[in-house]
C-alpha cells in the first residue's frame, strides 16, 4: 500500500474506530450506550424515584413490574411502550421497576439508548446477544418526524430481522405519542397519498410491534396532592395539610399544569425552603 493510501486508511480508522471487545458488565446494573466509538458506559448511581412514591399509576406499575419479573426470570415477556401525558412518570416507572426487580435478587441490567443512536442498535444487540446477562434496553421520549428514518432501526429491536431479537434483550420505550408520530402528520400523509390506507402503515404499525401499551393520563388534584404528601413523608419534610394544599395548588396554577413532574418540582422547592436535602 502506498503512503497516501496508508494515510487515508489511518484517517478513516480515526473517523470510525473499530468497536471494542466484549464489555465488562459486572461492575454496574445500569449502562448508557454511546457511539463513535461504540461503548457501554456504566452508571454507578441511577437517578430514580422509589416505586412506592409513584402515585396514580397503579395498573401500569403492576403490569410493567410483572412483565419485567417474567423477563428477569428467563420467561416470556413483551416489549413495552409507555405513552401518554407528559410528566406522569413514564420514565420514572421504568427505572423504578428495574430497581425493584434487582432488589428482589433477580438478575437484570438496564441499558439506555438515545433516539438519535438508534441506527447503531444492531451493533449494540450484537454485543449483548452473547452475554449471559439479561438486558432491559430503554429509550426515553421516543418519537419520529416526517422525514425521520430512525424508526427503521427500531424494528431491529422489536422484530430482530432474520436472527430475531436476542432472547436476553427486552425493549421499553416512553413517548408522548401512542403511534410515535404526530397525528397531523398521519392525517396529512393519508390525505396526499395515492393509497391513503397504506401511506403511513409502516410508521403507524411500529407501535403495534410493542406487546404492551401502557397509557398514562393527567392526574386528579387529589392524586397530585397525594404525590406531594408521599414525598414529604418519605424525606421527612413537615408541613400541615392546609398549607401544603394551598401552596401546591398555587404552584400548579403558575405552571399551568398538574402532573407528577410538577408535584416533584413543588416538593423540591418546599424541601429547599425547609433546609432538607433530597
Amino acid at each position: 500500500m502506498t503512503d497516501p493510501m496508508i494515510r487515508i486508511a489511518e484517517a478513516l480508522e480515526r473517523l470510525s474506530p473499530p468497536p471494542g471487545g466484549t464489555p465488562d458488565l459486572s461492575g454496574a446494573d445500569a449502562f448508557v450506550w454511546h457511539v463513535s466509538p461504540d461503548r457501554l458506559v456504566p452508571v454507578p448511581q441511577v437517578s430514580r424515584v422509589e416505586i412506592g412514591l409513584l402515585i396514580g399509576i397503579n395498573r401500569a406499575r403492576d403490569i410493567l413490574l410483572e412483565n419485567t419479573r417474567q423477563f428477569a426470570r428467563g420467561h416470556a415477556a413483551n416489549n413495552a411502550l409507555l405513552w401518554g401525558a407528559r410528566g406522569m412518570g413514564k420514565s420514572s416507572l421504568t427505572k423504578a421497576v428495574h430497581a425493584q426487580v434487582i432488589s428482589e435478587g433477580l438478575p437484570l441490567k438496564i441499558v439506555e439508548i438515545q433516539r438519535e443512536d438508534l441506527p447503531s442498535v444492531t451493533r449494540l444487540l450484537a454485543l449483548l446477544r452473547d452475554s449471559a446477562e439479561r438486558f432491559l434496553l430503554f429509550c426515553d421520549d421516543l418519537s419520529f418526524s416526517h422525514d425521520d428514518q430512525h424508526y427503521k432501526s427500531l424494528k431491529a429491536v422489536l422484530d430482530g430481522g432474520i436472527e430475531g431479537r436476542p432472547e436476553n434483550v427486552l425493549f421499553y420505550a416512553t413517548s408522548n405519542r401512542r403511534h410515535l408520530m404526530p397525528r397531523d402528520m398521519i392525517e396529512n400523509e393519508r390525505s396526499t397519498a395515492i393509497s391513503p390506507s397504506e401511506a403511513t402503515e409502516e410508521k403507524v404499525s411500529l407501535s403495534d410491534r410493542f406487546g404492551l401499551w401502557l397509557g398514562f393520563h393527567p392526574c386528579s388534584q387529589d392524586e397530585y396532592l397525594d404525590m406531594i404528601r408521599g414525598y414529604c413523608d418519605s424525606y421527612g419534610v413537615e408541613i400541615d395539610a392546609d398549607t401544603l394544599r394551598a401552596e401546591a395548588i398555587e404552584w400548579q396554577a403558575t405552571r399551568g399544569a398538574r402532573s407528577g413532574r410538577v408535584a416533584w418540582q413543588y416538593f423540591t422547592d418546599l424541601a429547599g425552603r425547609r433546609g432538607v436535602a433530597i
